[in-house]
């Protein structure tokens, strides 16, 4: 299992948890953060945060708050 880096929720993610080869959840969400050079920088989010971020994101966008 993976520990939620902003809210401490357990999940299971595909990069670090392993799979059967399968891509993980969250590729399947829009682009929505860098993915850091190093491993040691790697640090997910639950499907949760990355939700509420891309909305969040989204939302300032659409007021011209934010760059495309």
């Amino acid at each position: 299992m993976t520990t939620c880096q902003r809210c401490g929720a357990e999940f299971h993610c595909a990069m670090a948890d392993g799979n059967d080869g399968s891509p993980c959840w969250c590729t399947a969400m829009p682009p929505a953060v860098p993915v850091p050079a190093t491993d040691t920088d790697v640090t997910c989010w639950c499907p949760a945060c990355l939700k509420w971020h891309i909305e969040q994101r989204d939302m300032q966008r659409a007021a011209g708050d934010a760059p495309p």
